[in-house]
């Protein structure tokens, strides 16, 4: 039953449309609290992590179809389908992504506007996220024994970087003209998507 509870948990904030806690969070919490198998928690948490990044991919084109301009995710679909035919450049940059401590809410609302197919992401991410999870888990025993230090390092530049790195990301991929950079190969930048 607190298996199924980390799935649930990893889903739930997976599917988030914007930055929450990052899943590993939510399996470290009932790993380290109830004292459950990490592989098991490992398991159900990156498959909750990951059917939740699907179905976020999978709403976010309808969310952004309410809130940006036609133009726009007309725009983002035309960068989609210009990346759909590089499937494996694709997987290779999801894995890596995932890899680094980045959220990867930023990766999924862009693939989902841009309506990328999710076989082209969902296996390297859920490679890349088993791994990153699984030194992240390992790493958890560290942190319960030195939580004050943790909770001081919450708030800590490289915490409040990483989450405005991806928020950089997420803007520069959805400001960036991407017909005008890929047709004609100049570079501007559109603020004027919102409806």
């Amino acid at each position: 039953m607190l298996y199924f509870l980390v799935f649930l948990g990893s889903l739930a904030v997976d599917l988030m449309p914007f930055f929450g806690p990052p899943a590993w969070t939510v399996m470290a919490y009932f790993q380290i609290r109830y004292g459950l198998d990490v592989w098991w928690v490992l398991v159900a948490g990156v498959v909750g992590s990951t059917l939740g990044r699907y179905w976020f991919s999978r709403y976010i084109p309808l969310l952004s179809a309410r809130v940006v301009k036609p133009q726009k995710n007309e725009d983002i679909r035309f960068i989609g389908e210009k990346l759909s035919g590089n499937g494996w450049k694709i997987q290779l940059f999801v894995l890596l992504y995932t890899l680094v401590p980045l959220p990867t809410t930023s990766l999924f609302t862009a693939a989902g506007m841009a309506r990328i197919r999710a076989v082209n992401i969902i296996p390297a991410f859920f490679i890349g996220k088993f791994t990153s999870d699984a030194l992240m888990l390992h790493a958890g025993k560290y942190a319960v024994a030195n939580t004050e230090q943790v909770l001081q390092g919450m708030l800590s530049w490289q915490t409040i970087s990483g989450t405005i790195l991806g928020m950089i990301l997420l803007l520069a991929f959805l400001f960036t003209d991407w017909k005008l950079l890929l047709q004609q190969k100049k570079y501007r930048l559109n603020f004027r998507i919102w409806k």
